[in-house]
């Protein structure tokens, strides 16, 4: 992979969920400095149609809105296997019930923020969570290279094998047995 490409693939969307028009600008402008795609969800029911089109590092998701709320919105989005990785930071205004913590928390979020929140704060969560994101893609991509080569290792074990089998020496049919078990060894690193 080119470093073009691996500055591509690295890049995290986040997703922005809030029913308000303001609020969202708001959280464009505090998060537009991290040079990430920023995605809009107007509902619950937007934003978990963005979910199934990409990936997002991280979802920052209002608590109070018509229709679906954030908890349930939440709660989908944690049922889901493709989705439910995605660490939330549930946002909502002062005014809020203080059990919206606790609720949220319980729903799965990773974090919670009263509005109005502190854009160095917020921006520094968002930041940790985009950090993790990256670490887990590049994690994915040496795991699927390891196994390629894995792969790769066996393949070249069974055409020697396979050679061997065909020789009727018993040093030869010692060696097949010991290629056998380094395959089986292959079979279980690859499972994990």
């Amino acid at each position: 992979m080119t470093t073009a490409e691996s500055t591509s693939a690295d890049r995290a969307s986040i997703l922005l969920v809030d029913d308000m028009e303001d609020n969202l600008t708001a959280l464009e402008a505090v998060l537009g400095p991290l040079n990430e795609p920023l995605v809009r969800a107007r509902s619950g029911e937007e934003a978990m149609k963005a979910l199934l089109r990409r990936q997002f590092a991280v979802v920052l998701l209002d608590i109070r809105m018509p229709g679906m709320d954030g908890f349930e919105t939440a709660t989908n989005i944690k049922r889901l296997d493709q989705t439910k990785d995605v660490p939330i930071i549930f946002l909502t205004g002062t005014e809020a019930d203080t059990g919206y913590a606790f609720r949220g928390y319980a729903t799965g979020a990773a974090d919670y923020l009263t509005k109005p929140f502190d854009p160095w704060v917020l921006r520094a969560k968002v930041t940790v969570f985009l950090d993790l994101h990256r670490k887990n893609r590049q994690l994915q991509r040496l795991l699927a290279r390891e196994h390629q080569q894995l792969d790769g290792l066996a393949a070249r074990l069974t055409t020697v094998e396979r050679r061997l089998a065909e020789d009727e020496n018993p040093d030869v049919r010692e060696l097949s047995h010991d290629i056998g078990e380094m395959k089986e060894t292959l079979r279980m690193m690859r499972r994990g």
